[in-house]
């Protein structure tokens, strides 16, 4: 619990108005804690708890968080008042425990808010008084209308509901207004304030134009109702909301110079993104031509397969062809080869036999007997002469 975050009022972490509409709650149930057991139902950081302790005989705090409980402790270690974590819907006292019972924005956080109001209704002394506040539904939603709705919030209550459903649980039942007011205080320097008059006209204003509702129920019987003015510790409001004023036009002119910075930069963004569109969009036609050229490679490639399957197929052919052409050429090849080898071998044997005879002719042509019929004119002619 370091920060405000819209579901627990923390003491410093939040704007005087937010802190004295909380505050005065407390300021306005002391009243009714005077001397009496008090159980704070959602005391949430504790600081009602602390207000209403000098007037109660005891205060119980309680709050589902442990860590609300836990810096309630470590904040306000008074004597009076102890701090337990416990959920709103299932309290862990007996019936009758408490002569108040508060519960100041909680209701309107809880799923089963009819839990709450049972089980306040069973702690409570039936001569008690049971204090419940929340947000005027109607208005709550016109403050919001730029943030949206409350995300802490489950159910919120318009008038008549909020009187109704406290009505099934308390026979007694007023509902008073909570609003801001505007006044003007007439007091000396430096001094406690002395005996108070007070003048109020025409603020009651209607249920629907309330800002909060704080209803005061009981059992038995009902408190004596009593308006209540709660004046915040503020010596000159006016002025104090002049400086806020000009707080707020500082911030106001920070906030147009950082939207201005956000223009620019929105601007010099867009321009990026014009570019990075124009970019893409570049990419995006380099990429589609880049499909289409894939497509006509496709195209050609299917082409050029077909025609290689063609000239494979034709080509085929004609090796086959040439080659049962060379086949035959090699069969003649090898029969002329055979042939030359044949006639080689005849050719050798007659000039083998060529050479015998020449051998034996010229035996012969030498032979005395020969030469001797020549000079008889006896016999053949071997000398080829006529």
């Amino acid at each position: 619990m370091t920060e405000f975050t819209g579901e627990r009022v923390i003491p410093g972490e939040v704007n005087d108005d937010l802190w004295a509409e909380h505050i005065a709650r407390y300021a306005f149930a002391a009243h009714y804690s005077a001397g009496r057991a008090t159980l704070d139902i959602g005391c949430g950081a504790g600081y009602g708890a602390a207000e209403l302790a000098p007037h109660a005989r005891l205060v119980v705090g309680t709050d589902i968080s442990a860590d609300a409980v836990a810096f309630a402790r470590a904040h306000y270690p008074l004597a009076n008042v102890h701090f337990l974590q416990a959920s709103a819907n299932a309290l862990p006292f007996g019936h009758r425990s408490f002569d108040v019972v508060t519960a100041f924005e909680v209701i309107e956080h809880l799923e089963d808010w009819r839990a709450l109001l049972s089980e306040a209704r069973r702690v409570l002394n039936p001569a008690g008084a049971f204090l419940v506040s929340t947000p005027n539904k109607l208005y709550y939603a016109e403050t919001r209308v730029q943030d949206g709705p409350n995300p802490f919030h489950t159910h919120e209550f318009e008038f008549g509901e909020f009187r109704e459903a406290l009505a099934e649980f308390f026979p007694r039942v007023t509902i008073l207004l909570q609003n801001r007011l505007e006044s003007f205080a007439f007091c000396p320097e430096h001094a406690a304030f002395p005996p108070l008059d007070a003048r109020i006209d025409g603020t009651r204003g209607s249920a629907a134009q309330a800002h909060f509702f704080i209803a005061v129920c009981s059992v038995e019987r009902a408190p004596e109702p009593r308006s209540f003015l709660y004046v915040p510790r503020a010596a000159n409001l006016l002025r104090e909301r002049e400086h806020h004023i000009e707080v707020l036009k500082n911030e106001l002119d920070s906030v147009i110079a950082d939207r201005q910075k956000l223009i620019e930069a929105h601007e010099a963004l867009t321009a990026h993104l014009e570019e990075h569109n124009h970019w893409a969009l570049q990419l995006e036609k380099d990429w589609r031509e880049g499909l289409d050229r894939i497509a006509e490679l496709q195209d050609e490639n299917i082409r050029k397969t077909e025609w290689a399957i063609e000239t494979e197929k034709r080509l085929t052919g004609e090796l086959t062809e040439r080659g049962e052409e060379l086949a035959h050429a090699v069969r003649l090849l090898n029969a002329a080869e055979a042939t030359v080898i044949e006639r080689t071998h005849w050719a050798q044997e007659l000039d083998t036999r060529l050479q015998r005879l020449e051998a034996q002719f010229e035996m012969l042509r030498q032979s005395r007997w020969l030469k001797l019929g020549r000079v008889f004119g006896l016999g053949p002619r071997v000398d080829g002469g006529a």
